[in-house]
């Protein structure tokens, strides 16, 4: 067996996009996969050291680690009309925003971009703190942060803590980019692979989707386990938001929306230089 690293979020739609490689319900075709599970911001560091074979990613993060690793076509996550959200304890409109402090789960994640794209702002104008994904609710209503950007499941049950949605990038995205879905993550396959076991991987990744897919209530009953304060119903609901058409493959849109983002930020000098695409085929 050929030994691969795979990282991902230790978050419903990923363990139920990895059910079936995790469970050993597909043909492997020679490869064993050693799941690793972080939050996001830390994938994309480990990604700009190139220390793993496969690994989820910010799209935001993509320009930092092209250089090593190809985009694979399928495992993206798009907010299609929803996604990352500002939060607070009463709601705060746009132009106030920046006078605020904001929570947010990591500098290299798609959610800081939209940010800083929606603020029209630079990090070093936008006075936030980083906190892991899952204490925002927690620093907002402890008032070390005014406002909180939240990513997964935290777009559901915000209202449970007690917090109003002050602005949803997905809507917003959506309205200034022609329906658009907001570009969140993606799953990328490191150079070092040889091109055409990159093509064989791939094709396993995207039948361990499609597998979830087809058999989609014992998927979600797997998923269960990496679902904070949700139930069965909720975590269905959270799997089909970031698992579904454009998961299976970005498509022409897909492709376009990402390089609408990327552009963007290049434009807005968010980020060093205009990306080009590379996806494995």
């Amino acid at each position: 067996m050929t030994k691969l690293t795979l990282g991902h979020s230790p978050d419903p739609d990923d363990a139920f996009m990895f059910y079936a490689l995790a469970e050993g319900l597909i043909d492997t075709r020679g490869y064993a996969f050693e799941h690793i599970l972080q939050d996001i911001q830390t994938l994309n560091e480990r990604a700009t050291r190139g220390e793993l074979d496969i690994t989820a990613i910010s799209i935001h993060a993509y320009p930092s680690v092209c250089a090593d690793y190809a985009l694979l076509p399928s495992g993206a996550s798009m907010g299609d009309g929803y996604g990352p959200m500002l939060v607070a304890k009463e709601k705060i409109m746009r132009a106030d925003i920046p006078g605020k402090k904001i929570a947010i789960p990591g500098e290299m994640t798609s959610a800081f971009l939209a940010l800083q794209l929606w603020l029209e702002k630079s990090k070093s104008e936008i006075d936030y703190l980083v906190v892991p994904f899952d204490e925002i609710f927690q620093t907002v209503n402890a008032g070390t942060a005014d406002v909180g950007l939240i990513i997964h499941e935290g777009q559901l049950t915000y209202e449970n803590e007690g917090l109003v949605c002050c602005q949803d990038f997905g809507v917003w995205w959506g309205e200034e980019n022609n329906g658009l879905p907001l570009p969140l993550g993606g799953n990328v396959i490191h150079k070092r692979i040889p091109a055409d076991e990159r093509k064989v991987i791939s094709d396993l990744l995207t039948a361990s989707i499609q597998y979830s897919l087809d058999h989609r209530a014992e998927a979600v009953a797997h998923a269960l386990q990496y679902a904070r304060d949700m139930g069965m119903e909720l975590a269905d609901q959270f799997v089909g938001m970031y698992v579904n058409h454009w998961t299976l493959d970005y498509g022409e849109k897909g492709r376009d929306t990402i390089t609408r983002f990327l552009g963007q930020a290049h434009e807005a000098e968010l980020i060093d230089h205009r990306q080009e695409l590379e996806f494995v085929e």
